[in-house]
């Protein structure tokens, strides 16, 4: 007896276990997130996605890490801590911000109306790195904010432009530490970045993750 009639089922079902391979390996976090160097050479499209943001606003690749890696250690799905009813009871999240960039509902409709970037999606690593180099550009254009400051390109990414000019971070110790943190992040994937840039620019991104 002949089974030739398997043959398209079963090569359907290897095409969908690629699929499912690759977009795991998509959305699963860097297995070093404290090195730019192998980041990118596990997430190859990364560079490109960076390096995109990079040309078109100007925003440097080691500050759009920096900010991505406080906001969600490059989770693709991450989202804030829930509230508790009685301590005990979930009872809905501490905001609405998802995603790489752990940008509200209310920001990523705006940032998609301003950029023209529609069919943005905040668990895209491509969209959510863009956004970071949009909102540093607004951030430059609105309060004189260097895109390579990443301390105070933080901070106002945190507060947003109005907390910023009121400079209510002043009144938060701990956020100013946080900043700082970023602003070390920065500084060290800078440094690591001079010492592969050039093999990635080299390199051949297949998968545009």
């Amino acid at each position: 007896m002949s089974f030739d009639f398997l043959y398209p089922m079963k090569s359907k079902i290897i095409i969908t276990a690629i699929i499912i391979i690759v977009a795991g390996c998509a959305t699963t976090p860097p297995k070093n997130v404290s090195n730019s160097c192998d980041m990118f050479d596990e997430k190859s499209g990364w560079y490109k996605a960076t390096k995109k943001v990079r040309d078109k606003y100007g925003t440097p690749i080691h500050v759009q890490l920096a900010i991505i890696r406080q906001e969600s250690t490059f989770k693709h799905d991450a989202k804030p801590g829930r509230n508790y009813l009685l301590w005990v009871i979930p009872w809905g999240r501490k905001s609405s911000a998802y995603g790489y960039a752990q940008v509200k509902d209310s920001t990523w409709d705006w940032y998609k109306e301003k950029s023209g970037n529609h069919g943005a999606d905040r668990d895209r690593f491509s969209d959510a790195a863009d956004f970071v180099g949009w909102y540093s550009d607004v951030s430059q254009k609105t309060l004189g904010i260097s895109k390579w400051d990443a301390y105070n390109q933080y901070l106002a990414y945190h507060e947003g432009h109005g907390g910023f000019k009121r400079r209510t971070f002043m009144k938060k110790k701990w956020l100013m530490d946080v900043a700082r943190k970023v602003e070390g992040y920065s500084k060290t994937y800078a440094a690591q970045l001079k010492n592969c840039e050039n093999k990635l620019n080299r390199g051949f991104s297949l998968w545009p993750f």
